[in-house]
C-alpha cells in the first residue's frame, strides 16, 4: 500500500513539474521555475551538505535553538501531543524535541516529505529513539498535513513544525495563504513551531547562498538535471552558472540560474522549446529574510496566538511557536 501511494505521489508530482516548466519557462516575464522541485533525492542530500558548510549558519542555529530550549517548547505545549514535520528532510534537528517529549511518554512522529530518500534517513535515526514512533508520509505539505490530521485521535492535540525558514521561500501573499491552509487542518489547542530567518549584512546573506565550495550552485543546478531526467529534456548544465543576488528593498536572497550562452533547449516531454538570451536568468529560488517582529505580528491574524519565540544570536535566527485559536 505504502508503494502504490508513493508511486500515485511520483506521477502527480512529474504532472505538476511538467505544468509548472511549461508556465515558468514558456511563458511572458522573466524565467522561473518553484523552488520546491529543488528537493529531489540528490537535491534533499545537497541541501542537508549545505547545513554543514561554514557560510550557511542558519541550519546549526535552528539546531542550536531547539537543543537549548526544547524543554521550553514542550512545556508551552502543555502536555502530551502528536509531532508532525513538514519537510523533515532527515529530521536530524528535531530530534532534540522527540527526546524531551519520550522521556515522559511514547510519542508518534510523522514526517512529512517529497523525498523519498530523506524519509529513509530519518526514520533509521530517528527510529532507534526510545519512546518515539516514527510514521514517514511522502507527500507535500498540505496533503501530508492532511493525512496526519486524519490519522490522529479526536483527544490528541498536534504540534506542527516548519524548521528552517523554508516560509521564507514563499512570495508573501503566498506565505499568509499557506498559514491559512495550515490553520484549516489544525485543532484549537494545536502548536505550530515555525522558524524565521532574520535580516543580516547583504555579505553574509550572499556568502551563505554561494559558498567557496560550490554545494548551493550543484543544488540549483540540480533542478535542471532532474527536468532532464523526468521531462526529458537536453539542457546543459555547463553553459548555466549559478548566481546568489541579495535583493535589499524586497529583504530576500534571490537564487538564480544565468545563461553564459545564447542557446535553445528542447523539453520533449511538454513537446516545446525554450530559447534563452545570453545572460538570461531562471530564477529558482526566493529566500525572505524576516525581523523579529514579523511571525508574531503577521500570524496573529490567522486565529494563532504567540506562546512563545526564541532567537538565537550568533547566526539571527528565531523560532516561534503559534498556538491555534478558537
Amino acid at each position: 500500500m505504502r508503494v502504490e501511494a508513493a508511486s500515485s505521489a511520483h506521477s502527480l508530482l512529474t504532472d505538476e513539474l511538467a505544468s509548472d516548466v511549461r508556465a515558468g519557462l514558456c511563458g511572458a516575464g522573466p524565467k522561473s521555475l518553484p523552488s520546491r522541485y529543488l528537493y529531489d533525492d540528490l537535491g534533499s542530500a545537497l541541501f542537508e551538505a549545505i547545513g554543514h558548510l561554514p557560510e550557511y549558519g542558519l541550519t546549526r542555529a535552528d539546531e542550536r535553538i531547539l537543543r537549548a530550549h526544547a524543554r521550553d517548547v514542550v512545556r508551552a505545549m502543555r502536555g502530551a501531543c502528536t509531532v508532525a514535520e513538514l519537510g523533515s528532510g532527515s529530521g536530524r534537528k528535531t530530534r532534540w524535541l522527540l527526546e524531551s517529549m519520550g522521556t515522559a511518554r511514547p510519542v508518534a512522529y510523522y514526517p512529512i516529505d517529497i523525498s523519498s530518500a530523506a524519509l529513509e534517513r530519518c526514520e533509521l535515526e530517528l527510529g532507534r529513539l526510545p519512546a518515539v514512533q516514527v510514521e514517514p508520509i511522502e507527500a507535500d505539505y498540505l496533503s501530508g498535513l492532511s493525512q496526519v490530521a486524519s490519522r490522529r485521535r479526536k483527544d490528541e492535540r498536534l504540534l506542527l513544525l516548519f524548521l528552517g525558514s523554508t516560509i521564507g521561500n514563499f512570495e508573501p501573499g503566498a506565505a499568509a495563504e499557506f498559514i491559512r491552509e495550515v490553520r484549516r487542518r489544525l485543532r484549537p489547542g494545536d502548536g505550530f513551531l515555525l522558524g524565521t530567518d532574520l535580516v543580516k549584512p547583504a555579505a553574509t546573506l550572499v556568502a551563505a547562498y554561494d559558498d567557496a565550495l560550490g554545494i548551493t550552485a550543484a543544488f540549483n543546478l540540480n533542478i535542471l538535471r532532474r527536468i532532464n531526467r523526468e521531462l526529458d529534456a537536453d539542457f546543459n548544465l555547463d553553459v548555466f552558472q549559478h548566481e546568489a543576488r541579495w535583493n535589499a528593498p524586497k529583504r530576500r536572497v534571490e537564487m538564480h540560474l544565468v545563461a553564459a550562452v545564447a542557446h535553445t533547449v528542447r523539453i520533449r516531454a511538454i513537446d516545446t522549446a525554450v530559447t534563452f538570451r545570453a545572460g538570461e536568468s531562471i530564477w529558482t529560488e526566493s529566500s525572505y529574510k524576516y525581523e523579529a517582529e514579523d511571525p508574531t505580528r503577521a500570524f496573529r491574524g490567522a486565529s494563532f496566538s504567540v506562546a512563545g519565540q526564541w532567537r538565537d544570536r550568533e547566526w539571527p535566527f528565531a523560532e516561534s511557536l503559534l498556538i491555534a485559536s478558537a
